[in-house]
């Protein structure tokens, strides 16, 4: 039986930003949802640690240890169902995700995409390509999308939005220091709107 709350299941290839501040949202009483599980592709990423010292399910899953991308997908999976997630929410996780995970979970997958999509967004525009894409642009602009997610990149419904200026003399790097300030409370937002069933979910 589901729980009452949303059973979250992160995947983050770093730090986890997104996720640290979900994390907090819900131990605080601000967000009602369940922590379930963090994977990584990176042994090494500090995100995994984090659930560790947080007594969340923390699994590496590597694509060199598995062979094929099918096995991947299936292991990632298995993962995910055993842990009764609900909600996948991608928080710097920099693959893709495959199609038995699109299929089970679809409507039910949240990125983060730091630009106001659909400007700067598709494949290959990620990390400091896409602030260094709006400084080009001349934008006055910028900031952070939460969107669903699908086999095409950034191209799924946008749940919500929030703008940050770009300031005179702006670089990749204090522009994505700007953006990602705001990311954790866009993410708690969209997953409060989720949970208080105001946006409807497709596969749950």
């Amino acid at each position: 039986m589901r729980s009452p709350n949303l059973n979250l299941g992160f995947f983050a290839s770093h730090n986890g930003t997104g996720m640290r501040a979900v994390v907090k949202a819900i131990r605080s009483g601000v967000l009602l949802a369940n922590p379930k599980v963090v994977i990584s592709n990176n042994a090494s990423a500090p995100a995994l640690d984090f659930a560790s010292e947080n007594r969340i399910a923390a699994f590496h899953v590597s694509q060199r240890a598995l062979g094929a991308d099918r096995d991947l997908d299936a292991e990632l999976l298995r993962i995910l169902v055993s842990q009764e997630v609900d909600i996948i929410v991608l928080s710097g996780y920099l693959r893709k995700l495959g199609p038995k995970i699109l299929r089970h979970f679809g409507g039910s997958i949240l990125n983060v995409h730091p630009s106001l999509l659909p400007k700067f967004g598709g494949k290959g525009m990620y990390g400091a390509k896409v602030h260094r894409a709006v400084l080009d642009a001349g934008e006055t602009e910028s900031g952070a999308t939460v969107h669903l997610v699908e086999a095409e990149y950034d191209s799924s419904k946008t749940i919500c939005q929030k703008e940050v200026s770009v300031a005179p003399g702006e670089t990749p790097e204090t522009l994505a220091r700007s953006v990602e300030s705001i990311e954790g409370d866009l993410l708690i937002e969209a997953l409060n709107k989720i949970a208080k069933n105001s946006m409807p979910l497709t596969a749950i």
